[in-house]
C-alpha cells in the first residue's frame, strides 16, 4: 500500500504542476516582451506597455503611428462615464484618443480578437476603437475599470466580435482618470471633451 500511495501521490503532484504551468502560459504577462510608449499630455504623462507578444498585428500598427510622430499633436477627445453614457443597456467607461489632424493614416487592421490574444478589457487596458470588424486605424481607448462587454462575445457591439486590446497602462492611471473626469461640451450624454486634452509627444521609452 505504501509504494502505491507514493506513486499515486507523485503522479497527482505532477498533474497539478502541469495544470498550473498550462494556466500560467495562457495568462498574458504584461511585463513580457512589452514596448513602453510614453504619452505627454496636458494632464501629465501616461505610459503604455504595448504587448507585442500577444497582439503583434495591433501592436505593430500602434507603434507605426508612434514612430511616424502621428500622435504628436494628437488629443484625447472622448470620455465615456455614467453621466455621458448613451448606451444604458451595456454601459462602459473609457477615454478615447486620436492622432494629430492632417497626419496620414495607414490601412485598416485585421481585428485581433480577445479570444485569440488572451488579452482582456481590464482596468487600464488599451484597445483600438473601431466601427465594423477590420476597420480600426489609429484611434485608441483606455479602459477605466474592467469592461468585459468589450471582449469577444461581449454585447457592446451587435457583431459580438469585441475590440482589439494591445496593451495596458503601466503608469499614469491617475492621469487617465483626470481626463475621464474632464468637462464636456455640455448637457447630459455628451461625450466630447471640451477642451480636448492634447498629446504633445508620444514616443517609445
Amino acid at each position: 500500500m505504501g509504494p502505491r500511495l507514493s506513486i499515486r501521490t507523485s503522479v497527482m503532484a505532477a498533474l497539478v504542476f502541469a495544470a498550473v504551468c498550462l494556466a500560467q502560459a495562457r495568462v498574458p504577462n504584461w511585463r513580457q516582451a512589452q514596448v513602453v510608449v510614453r504619452l505627454e499630455t496636458d494632464k501629465g504623462p501616461i505610459e503604455i506597455g504595448v504587448d507585442v507578444a500577444h497582439a503583434p498585428v495591433t501592436s505593430a500598427n500602434f507603434l507605426r503611428y508612434v514612430d511616424a510622430g502621428a500622435y504628436d499633436g494628437g488629443f484625447f477627445h472622448r470620455t465615456v462615464r455614467p453621466d455621458t453614457e448613451v448606451r444604458k443597456d451595456f454601459p462602459i467607461q473609457v477615454v478615447q484618443a486620436s492622432r494629430a489632424e492632417g497626419t496620414p493614416g495607414f490601412a485598416p487592421l485585421v481585428l485581433e480578437r480577445t479570444n485569440v490574444t488572451g488579452l482582456k478589457h481590464v482596468d487600464g487596458a488599451v484597445s483600438m476603437a473601431r466601427g465594423g470588424p477590420d476597420t480600426a486605424t489609429s484611434d485608441f481607448f483606455i479602459c477605466i475599470g474592467d469592461q468585459p462587454e468589450l471582449d469577444f462575445g461581449g454585447k457592446r457591439n451587435a457583431d459580438g466580435q469585441g475590440f482589439a486590446v494591445f496593451g495596458r497602462v503601466v503608469s499614469g492611471m491617475d492621469v487617465v482618470r483626470k481626463i475621464q473626469a474632464g468637462p464636456t461640451e455640455g448637457g447630459a450624454n455628451i461625450q466630447v471633451l471640451k477642451p480636448r486634452i492634447s498629446i504633445s509627444k508620444a514616443a517609445r521609452k
